[in-house]
């Protein structure tokens, strides 16, 4: 393209620029990009990256060098750990006393002295955020808490996540931080099992209490109920430090998008922003109010 000064450069023209997408060639997601989202026109999470995972091309970028915490999009790695471990997913644990947060004193419908598998442990922990699920799939790996979150962050390094620190497997401390392309990696990570797509996309999931009575759990991404979504992975988060958060790949346009958002401002915020995603995606930029 020549050379344009400031004069030359039309309001029109400046507009399509900041539209267009940028691609790359290599699979590489860049640490710095300058783009049409910076202006955060659309979006208004605080934080957000949109990447098609098949040509690796940006479509919406918005304080994306930031490292903020990811609260229970945590899980994601918890559930890498535990699938790539090979850990017996049949084998019956028990939640305890040791499950019970006391950093956020959250609440749980998982009662102290349900037993459970492993494999159920980790569906209520993906698909319903449930922290004793999560903690307790850490306390029970070969050497306990502190030889998970080891193999947390050697998982992170391995996969590419260069900005990601984890300290505990639940996303309750603030002190679990990645960055937005970190998420992404992620995200392409946890796709490669069928598992983890499998049980964080399900809508919903029963068990039996310790009363011996049923139990039952939903997602807490409602887009997976709706048919116009195709998710192949899905997680939300919430902590007061890291906002509503949602992750996800989802196809649009016959894409695999990945879709990184990170702290909205309530817990509809980032379902909107997911739909205002989608409709950038397809260039169609609609009100939605």
């Amino acid at each position: 393209m020549p050379f344009l000064t400031k004069k030359a450069l039309s309001l029109g023209t400046l507009c399509l620029l900041l539209a267009m997408p940028i691609a790359y060639a290599n699979n590489s997601i860049p640490a710095n990009i300058s783009t049409m989202a910076e202006s955060g026109g659309y979006i208004h999470s605080e934080v957000a990256l949109v990447m098609s995972l098949d040509d690796n091309q940006v479509h919406y970028a918005k304080n994306m060098n930031t490292v903020r915490p990811i609260a229970s999009i945590t899980k994601l790695m918890t559930a890498l750990v535990i699938t790539r471990s090979k850990v017996n997913l049949d084998e019956i644990i028990t939640i305890t006393d040791e499950d019970i947060d006391r950093l956020k004193s959250s609440s749980s419908r998982l009662m102290v002295g349900t037993s459970l598998t492993r494999r159920d442990a980790l569906h209520l922990a993906l698909m319903s955020s449930e922290n004793r699920a999560a903690h307790a799939l850490a306390r029970t790996y070969p050497g306990g808490v502190n030889a998970f979150v080891r193999e947390m962050n050697l998982m992170a390094r391995h996969i590419g996540m260069t900005r990601s620190r984890f300290v505990e497997p639940t996303g309750l401390s603030p002190l679990n931080v990645a960055s937005p392309q970190d998420l992404v990696r992620l995200l392409q990570a946890t796709s490669k099992e069928k598992l983890i797509h499998q049980l964080s996309t399900s809508d919903d999931h029963t068990i039996i209490a310790r009363n011996g009575r049923p139990l039952q759990y939903h997602n807490t991404n409602r887009l997976v109920r709706n048919n116009d979504w195709n998710i192949n992975i899905s997680k939300t988060g919430y902590i007061r430090e890291a906002g509503n958060c949602l992750v996800m790949i989802s196809k649009v346009e016959g894409k695999d998008m990945a879709i990184v958002l990170l702290n909205a401002e309530n817990r509809n915020t980032r379902f909107t922003d997911a739909i205002r995603v989608r409709h950038i995606v397809q260039n169609d930029y609609p009100s939605l109010y």
